[in-house]
């Protein structure tokens, strides 16, 4: 499994340890998210944000948040990882001026209208390990898809 990070990520994951046993890393330029998948970066991405990100995002950065929501939405998957937890957002638990019930409410919002999962993972580690988990995920859909096509080419011979 390859992981291409985009090369604008300020603070990237490693996925180095088990369980990343077999995966490489490679920076690259990606026109959605920070996360994709070597071959794959126009099917499947994970955004990562950290908390106060997030909240900016929800606030003064809220329409080009919403720009990459949309290009998000368009891919077979997109996700949002938060290194937070949800109550960490509810009980308003960051720097901003933006009311802890209106910022869930955008999350909310968002998840519904652009249909993009936001995994609160509650800590940077478990948002790594989501973000792995998501794109481990697609690509074995993908695989099997692909396995299934090849079979019934075969057959079809």
């Amino acid at each position: 499994m390859k992981i291409i990070v985009d090369n604008r990520e300020q603070r990237p994951f490693s996925f180095r340890g088990a369980p990343y046993d077999g995966v490489t890393v490679e920076a690259g330029t990606l026109a959605v998210g920070d996360y994709s998948l070597a071959g794959l970066t126009d099917k499947v991405a994970v955004e990562r944000k950290e908390l106060a990100d997030l909240v900016t995002c929800l606030g003064r950065e809220r329409d080009r948040f919403e720009r990459e929501l949309a290009r998000g939405a368009a891919l077979d998957a997109f996700a949002v990882a938060v290194e937070a937890s949800w109550a960490d957002l509810a009980s308003g638990n960051y720097r901003s001026r933006i009311n802890p019930h209106a910022a869930c409410q955008s999350v909310l919002a968002f998840a519904g209208r652009y249909r993009v999962p936001f995994l609160f993972a509650g800590s940077r580690a478990a948002a790594e390990y989501m973000a792995w988990g998501f794109l481990r995920q697609y690509l074995e859909g993908a695989r099997r898809r692909w396995a299934a096509i090849v079979k019934a080419h075969d057959d079809a011979a």
